[in-house]
Order: structure tokens, then sequence, then C-alpha cells
């Protein structure tokens, strides 16, 4: 049996991780964030598509992120590059126009 992870260990699990953040206010959404992109696994399903261009924009903006420097704008940033996954994912599974809402 694996050994549990402390920050969380897939995809969608960490994905859905990474968007609590995100939802925090911009001054503390960063920390601790990178955590969850330790054992965030891009599906072989995934590979060399839209959906794995923008988990790696992801880890970039997430990762080089300073705290207390650009926290609004950074976390905007993830949070469009959330969405825009979410969308990704939805399409590659097969759902037609799937959107995020007016109010995400």
């Amino acid at each position: 049996m694996p050994q549990k992870s402390e920050f969380g260990r897939g995809f969608v699990v960490n994905l859905m991780l990474l968007s609590r953040h995100f939802g925090l206010p911009p001054e503390k959404a960063f920390f601790g964030a990178a955590d969850h992109l330790n054992d965030l696994t891009v599906p072989e399903q995934f590979r060399g598509t839209e959906i794995e261009e923008l988990v790696e924009r992801l880890r970039k903006t997430v990762i080089w992120h300073q705290p207390g420097i650009m926290d609004k704008e950074d976390t905007a940033d993830v949070r469009r590059l959330l969405n825009r996954l979410a969308v990704a994912i939805d399409t590659h599974l097969g759902i037609q126009n799937p959107d995020t809402g007016k109010y995400d």
C-alpha cells in the first residue's frame, strides 16, 4: 500500500486542492499552494495536449511567484489558468461547450 500523501496525489484531486488556495484573498493564496504540485500527475491521455501545456504554465506561475509581489495579478492569472484547464478537460472528455460561468 502506497504511503499516504501529505499534500494530495493525483490529477483532479490536486487541481481541486490548488483551487481552494486560489479562492482565498490574493495575499493568502500562494502560501502552501506549491506543495500540491509535488504529486500532481498529468494522466497519460492528456500528454502532449493543451491540458499538459496548461498544467505546465500553472506549475511555473505558482512556483515562480514571489509572495508580496504582484499577489493580486498572479492570483488572477492562476484562476484563469484553472478555469481554462477545467474547460479543456471537459472538452477532452466530450462535454460540448463547457463554460465556467459568468460568476466563477
